[in-house]
């Protein structure tokens, strides 16, 4: 018995799912992408649309198109969906994950059985100004102002701040962004699928410019269009393709919005999320196999270390410096290349970053796949770890 069905008296499993590839997608719309997911979710589920009791959809949009009322688009996979209810949920950058824990609470409700959990984002085919004001709408302090650097200059703040308090990041978050380019070679949903090495990502260039200063263009992730879908149940069926993932613990935690009511490397937020999903697993870092975090930018990475426990304030470096957060290293981080190389379709990727853990779980991720992976840990946040979630997730 999980932690999770322990203390709540359901079982949750995830049983199906489907993830489009990320990146500058033409020939997709939003609509598609969300269908496309949606059907293969279903069906690697063993289930008929009928079989479906709820939808949600994860989606940030903000502007970046023009239709801003999505929720039922997934209602195109199937006439049988026709009446379904449907719900669009945003949390920023973590709307994916907020869907996902929308799903699991129905089920926890006992309101539905089996629960469609989409998320989905077309950011391409808006003008970088646009994109770059959308994304600025999530922050407090920021929203409506004009900025050159966008959210890159919020994140190279908290790089900075860091700097001031432990000294220099630059070399640490060159080799994370090298890690997770070499990661995400080897997945095919990748945006991003070239080993770029640590010297050039270390090194500002003219192919690697300093966006703001200490960020460079390689710790930053990157405007991507994609989806992904699962299938969340208290009831698997036989026919589903793959053995089922269980939802050991699960936990979320806002901050402050206000950057002055926050410590910028603290990342409480974050902290809260993680200690609730591991307190209701029942497990420590030391039981986890590997973990999908949300590196939106490499110094958010680096603060994930700490924020959860892995090292101590101040000393995340060492994570990486000791080799912990490689593929054979005590805790894999983004085996899958992270946002930074997968891509960043923002409401796509909570539910991504579920879908890479569940095909780890399963022994069906690939290239990707880690000798041993039994449990492991999903990390998303919205803004500067404002919106925070985590999943704990095991093989069955």
């Amino acid at each position: 018995m999980s932690g999770l069905e322990e203390r709540l008296g359901r079982d949750i499993l995830i049983t199906g799912w489907g993830h489009s590839r990320f990146g500058k997608l033409e020939d997709e719309t939003l609509e598609s992408l969300v269908v496309g997911v949606g059907r293969e979710a279903i069906a690697a589920a063993g289930l008929e649309p009928r079989d479906i009791d709820e939808i949600v959809l994860g989606q940030y949009n903000a502007g970046m198109v023009a239709h801003a009322f999505p929720s039922s688009l997934a209602l195109q996979i199937s006439d049988e969906l026709h009446g379904v209810p449907a719900t669009r949920v945003e949390n920023a950058c973590a709307s994916g994950s907020a869907a996902f824990q929308q799903g699991v609470k129905s089920l926890l409700a006992g309101t539905a059985r089996n629960v469609l959990v989409i998320g989905a984002e077309k950011m391409t085919d808006a003008g970088a100004d646009v994109v770059g004001r959308a994304l600025l709408g999530a922050d407090y302090d920021w929203a409506g102002r004009p900025s050159s650097t966008g959210f890159t200059g919020l994140f190279a703040e908290v790089a900075r701040a860091y700097e001031e308090r432990h000294g220099p990041v630059g070399d640490v978050l060159g080799s994370i962004a090298a890690k997770n380019h070499r990661n995400g070679v080897d997945n095919p949903y990748a945006h991003l699928r070239k080993d770029l090495g640590v010297e050039f990502c270390r090194t500002v260039s003219e192919r690697n410019p300093m966006v703001d200063a200490p960020l460079r263009r390689t710790d930053c992730s990157p405007v991507s269009d994609g989806a992904a879908a699962l299938v969340i149940t208290t009831s698997p069926s036989s026919a589903a393709t793959t053995a089922p993932v269980r939802l050991a613990g699960f936990g979320a935690a806002n901050d402050y919005a206000p950057a002055a009511r926050r410590d910028p490397l603290e990342f409480a937020g974050t902290r809260l999320a993680w200690q609730r999903a591991a307190a209701m697993a029942g497990v420590g870092l030391d039981d986890l196999d590997f973990a999908e975090v949300h590196d939106c930018f490499t110094i958010a990475e680096l603060l994930v270390y700490e924020a959860i426990g892995l090292t101590d304030d101040g000393d995340g470096s060492r994570a990486v410096d000791e080799g912990w957060v490689y593929p054979d290293g005590r805790l894999p981080v983004n085996v899958s290349g992270g946002l930074k190389a997968k891509g960043h379709p923002v409401g796509a990727t909570g539910v991504s970053q579920h879908v890479i853990a569940a095909k780890q779980l399963t022994g069906t991720a690939g290239a990707l796949q880690l000798p041993r992976a039994r449990r492991g840990v999903v990390h998303n946040m919205g803004g500067v770890a404002i919106a925070n979630y985590v999943s704990v997730l095991e093989a069955v």
